[in-house]
């Protein structure tokens, strides 16, 4: 039912401070879970009597659930209202995550993993709406500098707590610990947002569009997620999951483009701001989780750090983060946000780069160093690409430009875990091989190790074995220090997509006006 177009005023001191408390708990409750489980998939697959690869579809199907209820955010914000569906997927959350900590099985958890998945869909798209719109336009900046922070925070404590949790308690409590939190979001959430609803329109749902999502995001995330243990391309199973996506995707695309009522609306992809602004923070976002998956592993399997240790060497990325992202959204409006992007750019390309120079014996200063530079990064690499994004957008097409946004960022999130983890196996073999060489008796180095091996009492089968592990650890080092390289690279060059924006308004203040009208 249509009803008059209704602008809340922003909300003042106390009612602000808690919308945004709330808004923020959510936020955190919803990407905490999205890395949470991920040092803890052994004690998961132990306990319940699975092989570790059965278990790492705890983290694929709630990653392909959530990505293709992101997308659907602008619809159920017409039917539902944005407030109701925000509540809505918070109360279901901790639901979910009751059910998951509950579950006796595989197949029951994987079951509560897909239910949470598509519950936390529309919370964060739907945050960034309800912050922007409960902040006086001047401060626009501000509010998305809180959402950042939350959304930055939480995949670094995510490995840090579950590997504490799942070693001191038990793993069902990485998932227990969403009930008090979401409770209070939610009690919070009803408190003050409860007479901030948008306006419900009965938009017809788009049933053609909505199942060739479910398709081609399914068969992607299936095919990334079991590509390395099938060999890729060389398994008929992959091949086929891969054809199934692009087909759907194409079919998916052209669809959209010409139904009346769109599960996604892709036609934001004709606004320059929307686009160069999502492919640049989608691709960013990919890099940046990328190497959060990559860099933990190897500390692990070749330095010989335990999960707690890896993850406590990623935790100092959140300090200047914290520290500068209220910087940030207080500089924004006076400040063209390229620039600010460029800079956290340039950052995240520093610290890649410095990644790069690791050696087998690097020591933990050098490890933490570039984790603490690259907070600067991260300060400035949410907010501004953000109100890039949104600047210029009616209020009525924020939901769904955030949620589309959103899914995205992602999907990228997700491909770029597949695509590190299997170029680094893959540089790994490449070095290996060009080591291993140099391995023959016409080099006076290889020849002369292998004699202070056999003099240090050795025999020849040891000595050569002892070569090759040595091989194959500087072989991880080289080919991890390709990628971290390679990053680098590749955030100098997303600069250009930066400016090709053209933001209507530094800061978001138009964004934050739309939101606002949204109501």
């Amino acid at each position: 039912m249509s009803q008059p177009n209704v602008v809340h005023p922003p909300l003042e001191g106390a009612k602000l401070v808690i919308g945004t408390i709330a808004v923020s708990l959510a936020v955190f409750m919803n990407v905490l879970d999205t890395s949470i489980a991920n040092v803890s998939i052994p004690s998961i697959s132990g306990d319940l009597g699975v092989a570790s690869d059965q278990g790492t579809w705890v983290i694929t199907s709630f990653a392909v659930a959530n990505a293709i209820s992101v997308p659907l955010t602008g619809w159920l914000t017409q039917r539902i209202g944005q407030v109701r569906l925000f509540l809505g997927s918070i109360v279901l959350f901790v639901i979910a995550s009751w059910l998951c900590g509950l579950a006796p099985t595989l197949p029951f958890l994987l079951a509560a993993r897909v239910f949470q998945g598509a519950v936390a869909g529309p919370m964060i798209p739907l945050s960034q709406t309800l912050l922007l719109a409960s902040y006086p336009r001047a401060k626009a900046p501000m509010a998305l500098s809180m959402w950042s922070m939350t959304t930055l925070i939480a995949p670094v404590a995510g490995p840090i707590l579950g590997g504490w949790i799942s070693d001191n308690i038990s793993w069902p409590w990485i998932f227990y610990v969403n009930i008090p939190v979401g409770i209070i979001a939610a009690l919070a959430t009803f408190a003050i947002f409860r007479e901030r609803d948008s306006v419900i329109r009965k938009a017809p749902i788009d049933t053609v569009g909505l199942a060739l999502l479910v398709i081609w995001v399914g068969s992607l995330q299936i095919m990334l997620d079991k590509g390395k243990d099938l060999d890729w391309f060389n398994s008929t199973t992959i091949i086929v999951l891969t054809l199934i996506a692009v087909i759907a995707l194409a079919f998916f695309i052209v669809w959209e483009l010409t139904a009346e009522h769109p599960v996604v609306d892709l036609s934001l992809f004709k606004l320059r701001n929307f686009t160069g602004g999502t492919i640049a923070l989608s691709i960013g976002y990919g890099l940046y989780f990328g190497n959060l998956v990559l860099l933990p592993l190897w500390l692990q399997t070749d330095i010989g750090y335990t999960a707690t240790d890896a993850g406590l060497v990623m935790a100092p990325v959140g300090v200047f983060a914290i520290l500068l992202s209220p910087v940030t959204g207080k500089f924004l409006p006076r400040t063209d946000p390229r620039k600010i992007a460029t800079a956290a750019f340039l950052v995240f390309a520093l610290c890649f780069w410095m990644r790069s120079r690791y050696t087998t014996g690097v020591d933990t200063y050098s490890l933490m160093l570039p984790t603490l530079i690259q907070g600067i990064g991260m300060a400035g690499f949410f907010i501004p690409l953000v109100s890039i994004t949104l600047s210029g957008l009616p209020g009525h097409r924020i939901p769904a430009a955030s949620g589309l946004s959103n899914f995205v960022r992602i999907m990228c999130g997700g491909i770029g875990t597949s695509i590190f983890s299997t170029a680094w196996e893959h540089r790994s073999i490449v070095h290996h091989a060009q080591l291993v060489e140099q391995a023959n008796a016409y080099n006076p180095t290889f020849s002369h190790s292998i004699e202070q091996m056999r003099a240090a009492g050795f025999d020849q089968s040891q000595a050569y074995g002892l070569f090759n592990s040595m091989a194959t650890q500087q072989a991880a080092q080289l080919g991890v220090n390709d990628l971290f390289y390679l990053s680098a690279g590749i955030f100098v060059a997303l600069i250009a997509l930066i400016w090709i924006t053209r933001p209507e308004r530094a800061g978001g203040g138009d964004s934050a006006a739309a939101a606002s009208a949204a109501h």
